[in-house]
């Protein structure tokens, strides 16, 4: 019992000094594991910190974040938002729907939520200013049309989430995330357009609609990437991992030589980025194995999960509960974090209330979604309110309408299921 308290206390202590999750985590399963067990199993301390990201499903990460990067500079993002005008053209509200658009497409290439929010906020923002939108209306919109990106395929929180929990196909799982990711778009798109004529935002927007089928023939090549990812899925013609090689040499092919606007001496510093982020999120997995190794091997999650049991068997009121949880951690942390960190608690207590475990990791997926722009920490917000050039406080009277929306959607795919599981029911995945 005190290694189990150990392992939680010093986590939380580190994590409010201010330490990386990444340090706070394996400091803390070092600790419980010296504590609670002899020191023959200390010495397992750094295989298991290895074993960790030892699988290959996870090439997928560092693959899609280079995929991700590739398109960011190769300028997909500018000429999806020429695409984009052109379907909605000049109305109130026009360019924040826009915005929230390219956030979705975006999301089918990056997989990560900051890296949407940074590529659509650096365009978006000063072209929304110019209309007449505020910054801190600009900056929450696109914040919340980001945390979509864990939503829409690849995701690279639900390829942890696949990775650690047995048996969920993540060809379901990117499936099943599709729908509720648009559901999360249109929960953003109409509290976007109801504020904007509301407070008479975009009254500047200009008069004239970019022509649609130039601007759609400049955007195809960037629309392809999803469809290629998903497409090959869905047909076996390659694995998540392999799909994640495919999307890099395409978004090669597209920056170097149909838009023309990468050379191959760009490449290097779009390695060496991409090669910085995907070290950050391993380390962080590495890390987190080793906490959830000493977690589950000090039975410090059963320990957990039995009382969560314990205070109620109604499967409803335990769903509230845990969804509470994850919201608050998804306010402080990052997804791949939170799913690395509460799976071993979770996914006992949804095999006992025979959840389904492809509908559970979307709804985990969303309600994370949601606090990846729910101050204080919300670390979508973070990027697009520093693009903007505001503080975090004053885009909170914008960002409690999103968020208030966002859960209504969130409440939708709780109560009605199939909204996730109907599209790999279709296509005949596993679920």
């Amino acid at each position: 019992m005190t290694a189990n308290f150990l392992l939680l206390g010093v986590f939380i202590v580190l994590l409010a000094l201010g330490t990386p999750i990444a340090v706070a985590l394996g400091l803390a399963g070092a600790a419980a594991v010296a504590v609670g067990l002899d020191l023959n199993t200390v010495a397992m301390v750094g295989s298991n910190t290895y074993a960790s990201v030892a699988k290959y499903p996870l090439i997928a990460i560092p693959l899609f974040v280079l995929t991700g990067m590739v398109f960011e500079r190769s300028g997909v993002a500018a000429r999806l938002v020429t695409f984009a005008q052109s379907i909605v053209g000049p109305r109130r509200g026009g360019l924040a729907v826009v915005a929230t658009m390219v956030c979705l497409i975006m999301g089918g290439m990056s997989g990560s939520g900051p890296a949407d929010a940074a590529a659509v906020a650096t365009i978006m923002i000063p072209t929304m200013l110019k209309a007449g939108y505020p910054r801190e209306f600009s900056a929450s919109v696109i914040a919340a049309s980001a945390s979509t990106a864990i939503l829409i395929p690849p995701s690279i929180a639900l390829i942890v989430y696949s990775i650690l929990v047995p048996g969920v196909d993540l060809r379901a799982l990117f499936a099943a995330g599709l729908f509720p990711g648009l559901l999360a778009g249109l929960a953003v798109i109409l509290p976007t357009i109801f504020l904007s004529r509301r407070h008479d935002f975009g009254a500047a927007e200009g008069s004239e609609r970019p022509p649609f089928w130039p601007s759609l023939r400049g955007a195809v090549p960037g629309l392809m990437a999803p469809v290629i990812i998903l497409g090959g899925l869905r047909s076996g013609l390659f694995t998540p991992t392999e799909a994640a090689a495919v999307a890099v040499a395409y978004g090669f092919f597209v920056g170097v030589f149909i838009y023309r606007s990468m050379r191959w001496s760009d490449a290097w510093r779009v390695l060496a980025d991409s090669a910085e982020t995907s070290a950050v999120i391993l380390v962080i997995i590495s890390l987190a194995g080793l906490f959830a190794w000493a977690g589950s091997t000090l039975g410090a999650f059963d320990h957990a999960a039995r009382e969560i049991l314990a205070f109620s068997g109604n499967g409803t009121v335990v769903l509230g509960l845990i969804m509470v949880l994850l919201l608050v951690c998804g306010m402080i942390l990052d997804g791949v974090s939170i799913y690395l960190i509460t799976l071993p608690l979770l996914v006992p207590i949804a095999t006992a209330f025979g959840w389904n475990l492809t509908w559970f990791g979307v709804v985990m997926a969303m309600n994370i979604a949601i606090g990846q722009f729910t101050p204080p920490v919300a670390v979508n917000l973070i990027v697009t309110a520093k693009i903007a050039r505001v503080t975090m406080e004053a885009t909170v009277p914008w960002i409690l309408w999103l968020v208030l929306c966002m859960g209504i959607a969130m409440l939708l795919v709780i109560m009605f299921p199939q909204i996730a599981l109907w599209l790999p029911h279709v296509l005949g995945f596993r679920i």
